[in-house]
């Protein structure tokens, strides 16, 4: 016994030290990102009283959203720091690090362990249990009412995964119970993986409990400022997730991984596979991979790994990917995989001729990119292949032309300035400013346009950034017609340099390398005459319904949000003439109401405000098929609603018609394209606005 103690006093030591070292890391950090902000920060927040609530309130989010690791208990003995954040970052104080670490970590190793319990009976669908708004939305007042809410979670999430099986809602109520019971089992286990993944990364991750928690303490301290400020830790995780998404570019898509284990798409790069798809956004989630003449295979919450291996599964067949768009919509892409270098010439936008009464030419551009490699010379930018299907599109005679930036989150600022310069004159495009409050012009300085004839550009809520600059530009010149939705909102620019305050940006800083990295909100951004697409976003000429008007997810409806007052117009700045859009917005109106999509689409809005408020939740099967039946009744749009007719086919322009002939893989992507753009109701009416822009 006496040669284990020095073992044992050794191990002991080694983790009171480790955790100590961590803490103060952690303490450094969160001050030198308060240092960093003041120094670089467009309109740093002072560190106060209110800062300090903010950071409480945002780490607390942070680590537990459900509410279900930190006990009533817990929040009353943390809350005695809400006011003193703010003293605690300043004076390097590790207190109230300490204190919510140790509270986590007791909470995640006894929901780890409940789950584990809990998950070994089956659940019994036929009781009346009831999951209740207070139990769902507060924290549980000590460990035992936290194993009655876990309880309550599993056995929802699991009674969700049954009803994905539709042939529940055929049977009758004995059938019913047979198949649940049948469900239940893989159901089961399925919900406790997803449970429990982010308590293993919690747990058996580098650094532990200790370093995750210091990490999301920075974290929160970042987003303070405002959304797109972020803490970035070198972490092995995300190590491992940047070279993943170097092995998959033959997709064309990096991912990462979310806290339940949900993959969603990080970036997309120019001319892969995912990008010509025109389908694939950053921010949408990866559901379900099916490899040609394969089932399809559920990724939804089974991490990196597993997608990993499945996607490695082949190199030559068809792969059909089913993502979920950030609206909450799904959509199932066909990609095949290719090497990025045989692409290299081709070019990475997409047109069409949309051809009715009359010929309208259409592109898609889901992201801005630029010539990273001959920046001088910006030849295989966006704005250059843009301008190349242009030029394609007139030898098709087109009398108006659509570009579609629909889901398009932004990019190349450069490529955007680029972008709008096609459709005007020299002169300026924007302005930004910032921390030192001078104005700078973003200016157009190439004489001339590609493309002088009717325009139009489709945009919806999550078009921002760049997008946000094309559009806003184009409109304030009444160069194009905005229409569809208005735009995320985010019109600020960031930098991302290392975690350290004698950085000078003036300077090349790509060479210094530090453990960690902060990116700043350096600037912000203005249209030419004077307002800004921040929070408020881009208004569209002519709007309508969007299924995001059911659950807001704009720029403006983040508490950290930055709002700033206009600035006054660039002086060189002249519009064209404007535009009587009057009679063309009461016909698009009338269009609209008469449709079968947006009248589905109103009703469905009206219906999700109503029902996305918090309510009771039946734990009974019978219960939870009755709901169900109700909700679908409301919301899905089936086949069995009469579809409009688009009043155009869609084509190819010549030279794309050569290449189709000659590759099968393109000529499948292809037909997919075609389909979704004659059934797109949106495109449609954009189609038939254009129309009445022709003259």
């Amino acid at each position: 016994m006496k040669t284990l103690l020095p073992l044992l006093f050794f191990i002991l030591f080694s983790y009171v030290f480790v955790s100590a070292q961590e803490l103060n890391s952690a303490v450094k950090n969160a001050y030198i990102i308060t240092r960093m902000a003041e120094k670089f920060h467009f309109q740093p927040k002072p560190l106060n009283d209110e800062f300090s609530l903010n950071i409480f309130n945002q780490l607390l989010e942070q680590l537990d959203k459900d509410r279900i690791f930190f006990t009533g208990e817990d929040i009353k003995e943390l809350s005695k720091f809400k006011f003193d954040l703010d003293d605690q970052v300043k004076n390097r104080q590790s207190q109230f690090l300490s204190a919510i670490t140790k509270a986590f970590t007791a909470g995640i190793i006894s929901a780890d362990s409940m789950i584990s319990n809990i998950c070994k009976t089956p659940f019994n669908f036929t009781l009346p249990e009831t999951l209740t708004i207070t139990e769902d939305t507060s924290y549980p007042a000590d460990k035992k009412a936290m194993h009655s809410k876990l309880y309550k979670l599993l056995k929802s999430s699991v009674l969700a995964e049954i009803l994905e099986d539709d042939r529940i809602f055929t049977f009758n109520s004995s059938q019913q119970k047979k198949l649940a019971d049948s469900l239940e089992p893989i159901a089961r286990y399925k919900v406790q993986k997803a449970f429990k993944h982010p308590i293993n990364i919690m747990l058996k991750g580098s650094g532990g409990i200790q370093d995750a928690v210091g990490n999301e303490y920075c974290k929160a301290i970042a987003v303070c400022y405002d959304p797109h400020t972020e803490y970035f830790p070198l972490t092995e995780k995300e190590n491992f997730e940047s070279q993943l998404g170097q092995q998959q570019m033959v997709f064309g898509f990096n991912f990462k991984e979310e806290d339940n284990g949900a993959i969603k798409i990080e970036s997309i790069a120019p001319g892969s596979p995912a990008f010509k798809s025109g389908q694939i956004n950053k921010g949408d989630e990866l559901v379900s991979v099916q490899w040609e003449d394969k089932q399809p295979m559920d990724v939804s919450s089974g991490g990196l790994k597993q997608l990993v291996d499945v996607l490695e599964m082949s190199n030559h067949d068809k792969a059909t990917l089913n993502i979920k768009k950030q609206d909450g919509s799904e959509r199932s892409v066909v990609l095949f995989k290719e090497k990025m270098e045989d692409d290299i010439e081709q070019n990475k936008v997409k047109s069409f001729v949309l051809k009715g009464s009359k010929a309208v030419g259409f592109i898609s551009l889901p992201a801005f990119y630029e010539d990273w490699e001959n920046e001088d010379e910006g030849i295989k930018g966006c704005a250059n292949d843009v301008a190349k299907e242009i030029l394609k599109l007139k030898k098709e005679n087109i009398e108006g032309l659509i570009i579609d930036l629909r889901y398009n989150g932004g990019g190349s600022m450069q490529e955007a300035i680029e972008l709008s310069g096609i459709f005007i004159d020299a002169g300026p495009v924007g302005q930004y400013k910032g921390k030192n409050a001078k104005i700078y012009t973003l200016k157009d300085i190439n004489r001339g346009t590609i493309y002088d004839g009717p325009l139009m550009l489709m945009v919806n809520g999550y078009s921002a950034s760049a997008s946000e600059m094309v559009a806003g530009t184009l409109q304030d010149y009444h160069r194009a017609v905005i229409i569809g939705t208005p735009t995320y909102g985010k019109a600020t620019a960031q930098i991302v340099m290392p975690m350290d305050t004698t950085v000078d940006l003036k300077k090349d800083i790509s060479a210094i390398k530090t453990d960690s990295y902060l990116k700043v909100t350096v600037s912000q951004l203005y249209k030419v005459n004077g307002t800004t697409a921040q929070a408020h976003g881009v208004q569209p000429d002519i709007v309508l319904p969007d299924i995001l008007e059911a659950n807001p997810q704009r720029e403006g409806d983040n508490p950290n949000v930055l709002i700033s007052a206009p600035i006054e117009a660039n002086k060189y700045f002249t519009p064209y003439p404007v535009a009587d859009l009057s009679k063309i917005k009461a016909l698009v109106k009338t269009k609209t109401d008469a449709s079968f999509y947006f009248q589905w689409l109103k009703s469905y809005i009206d219906f999700e405000k109503t029902h996305n408020q918090k309510k009771d939740v039946s734990l009974k099967l019978s219960d939870a098929i009755k709901e169900n039946n109700e909700v679908a009744q409301k919301i899905i749009y089936t086949a069995s609603i009469e579809r409009e007719k688009a009043s155009y086919t869609v084509q190819n322009n010549s030279f794309e018609k050569k290449q189709l002939e000659v590759n099968v893989r393109l000529k499948a992507m292809n037909d997919q394209w075609t389909k979704f753009l004659s059934d797109d109701p949106y495109l449609q009416i954009a189609y038939d606005t254009m129309l009445l822009l022709i003259k």
